[in-house]
């Protein structure tokens, strides 16, 4: 399967992305498509999904003290 031909463009072909990306085995002169154009949509699913992940932590951790706890006053050895 070849990669379809790239339409020359200086301007994005000395971009440092496109320099790395040459330097890692890519055959075209520079990285098709560009940037996202609407990057706060994605940081504000990056925070949703930051917020998630810290109360799992909390939930997980307090869980863990919360059986100890409870096992040490229902009597039993958690040693």
């Amino acid at each position: 399967m070849t990669e379809p031909a790239l339409p020359p463009d200086p301007a994005a072909y000395d971009e440092e992305r496109n320099v790395h990306a040459r330097k890692r085995g890519l055959a075209a002169p520079y990285i098709p498509g560009g940037r996202d154009p609407n990057p706060a949509a994605g940081l504000a699913e990056e925070r949703r999904y930051l917020r998630w992940l810290v109360i799992m932590v909390v939930v997980l951790v307090l869980a863990a003290f919360v059986t100890g706890i409870v096992a040490s006053l229902l009597g039993f050895d958690v040693r």
